[in-house]
């Protein structure tokens, strides 16, 4: 079998092999690097071109071989409510360079500006960055090993064992990945569920009973035969009632993949039928259009005629409530979840173009398109990550919580890393039964309620007594309600370049994270251009949106 075979074989797993001329020899047995860094996520390789800058040996471990995170997997819209006035230092440089490469300047300054881009182009860019600092070691196709893949000295990680047997020595770690393997191995505090309301004070956090915004726009039968409650639940319905307000629930936002679609013909590849079709898995839709409700449908809205299809909707390619095993699973619970999705979101665009019970206004919509040829070439057109929304945060002695998130806070973060500009956005957890209609369950988003605030150095560091060598930059204390307000790609990439300065720091004064002065950091941070302070004009930026 040839290596481009295996990789079509595995790519939909999220880990195929990808090698450059950048990666180490996974036949070694021990590498050692200052910091060493899980996850080529936005704020992974933005850690890691931080720290190189600054003459530090760094080890990137990237699993699925794509550095980039989401920014190459799909999405290209996650600047809104006038943000880009907050996106300082190396994500500013990348969107600029972004820009240069269609021939646009940016607008950082500018209400409503974003960068609008193909995977393919930020990944040839962010590969660039990259390729630039030759004291980046990349490891590509690998992942830590699950059963004693952390080996610590006290509180202090001294090497990450590969799944080859590879072992990763360094001074000071990052887990930049949204799954937090490396936290959860390394034994730290962590959390995945919606927390009750009740633990940290919040409104918005657990299981929410009053759901307006993305419900149901028609009444959908939830029955296998119509109208019988006896009959059993259609696919994509879970049992349950809808429960206590603010109670904590194990279930997360719904998880999707960032399809990047085209209609151009010679750049198509035809949506093909699944082997494990199975029409009735798409009941809901049906009866969704025949209520008379309007579906989710692709859109240019990205160069070269190519569209970012996301899932926000009453009803789209969000499965709500089929995703909770995923921010604890094993790496084989975790993976058979995006294959589930692959294949339920594969055949979801093969019956919207193609099924019977599909209206022709619908099917038009839906009419000749398909996966782009240019895009995500090693694994047949299909992004090789699922859009993970929330896994594990780790908790740590400060943790962020709504309150940091509302207007009416006027306590302002003393340390920040970077500046969160978004609103809680938690997309429903679960599709259940009330009143005997579909229903969706968990969307938090909006509102006039909210302000853009800093994210404080003590949320991206552990417990002293559980790891003194270790900085997350992507799974931060935080609730989870207030993770919503973090969790987008230019705040990660910004967090990740502070993470990456901070580690440096902390490898030159071999000192514990928990002991690098925050004045200290934040001069450091101004140095390198990181933006640290709300403009004044923050409430009239977000209102011309609202």
């Amino acid at each position: 079998m040839t290596v481009s075979e295996s990789i079509r074989i595995i790519g939909f797993l999220g880990f195929a092999i990808l090698l450059s001329c950048q990666d180490s020899s996974t036949e070694s047995t021990g590498l050692h690097a200052d910091i060493c860094i899980l996850g080529g996520s936005e704020a992974g390789f933005t850690a890691a071109i931080q720290a190189a800058r600054l003459n530090k040996k760094v080890i990137l471990i990237e699993p699925t071989g794509h550095p980039g995170g989401m920014m190459v997997e799909g999405i290209v819209k996650d600047i809104r409510f006038g943000s880009s006035v907050v996106i300082g230092g190396i994500a500013r440089e990348l969107y600029t360079a972004i820009e240069k490469h269609y021939g646009r300047e940016p607008e950082f300054d500018q209400f409503g500006w974003y960068s609008r881009y193909e995977p393919s182009v930020a990944e040839e860019i962010i590969e660039g960055f990259l390729a630039a600092e030759k004291n980046i070691n990349i490891i590509r196709g690998m992942r830590i090993r699950e059963s004693q893949g952390i080996h610590k000295r006290g509180t202090t990680i001294e090497h990450a064992t590969l799944e080859d047997g590879t072992q990763v020595s360094a001074e000071v770690f990052i887990d930049a990945s949204i799954e937090g393997h490396l936290v959860h191995f390394a034994g730290i505090s962590t959390e995945t569920k919606r927390e009750a309301n009740a633990l940290y004070g919040e409104t918005k956090n657990g299981i929410q009973v009053d759901n307006h915004y993305r419900q149901f726009e028609v009444l959908v039968d939830p029955y296998i035969i119509s109208g019988d409650s006896t009959s059993g639940l259609i696919a994509t319905i879970q049992p349950g009632s809808i429960g206590e307000y603010g109670a904590q629930d194990k279930h997360v936002q719904g998880f999707c993949f960032r399809l990047c679609l085209t209609r151009e013909p010679s750049n198509r590849v035809a949506i093909s039928k699944p082997n494990n079709y199975q029409p009735e898995t798409y009941e809901i839709y049906r009866r969704y259009l025949a209520a008379g409700g309007t579906l989710f449908a692709p859109a240019v809205n990205r160069p070269n005629g190519k569209t970012d299809l996301g899932s926000w909707h009453d009803l789209s390619a969000n499965l709500y409530g089929e995703n909770w095993m995923y921010p604890e699973g094993s790496y084989q619970t975790q993976d058979s979840v995006v294959r589930y999705h692959r294949d339920f979101t594969m055949g979801l665009i093969w019956f919207l173009q193609n099924d019977p019970g599909v209206d022709s206004l619908t099917r038009a919509k839906w009419e000749g398109w398909g996966l782009c040829k240019d895009e995500f070439t090693d694994n047949q057109g299909w992004p090789r990550r699922l859009y993970i929304r929330s896994a594990r945060r780790m908790v740590s002695d400060y943790v962020i919580t709504e309150h940091q998130t509302r207007r009416d806070n006027k306590q302002q973060v003393m340390d920040p890393v970077a500046i969160a500009w978004w609103p809680p956005d938690t997309h429903h957890a679960r599709r259940i039964v009330m009143d005997g209609y579909a229903y969706n369950e968990g969307f938090v988003f909006g509102g006039d309620d909210w302000r853009p605030f800093g994210i404080s150095w003590r949320a991206l560091i552990p417990k002293a007594q559980e790891c003194s060598n270790l900085i997350t930059p992507t799974c931060v204390s935080s609730s989870y309600v207030a993770y919503g307000a973090i969790r987008i790609l230019p705040t990660f990439m910004v967090l990740g370049q502070s993470a990456g300065l901070a580690a440096t720091m902390v490898a030159d004064r071999n000192i514990a994270v928990q002991d690098l002065l925050y004045t200290d950091l934040m001069h450091q941070l101004l140095l390198e251009k990181q933006i640290l302070s709300i403009p004044d004009n923050w409430l009239e930026l977000v209102e011309m949106e609202d």
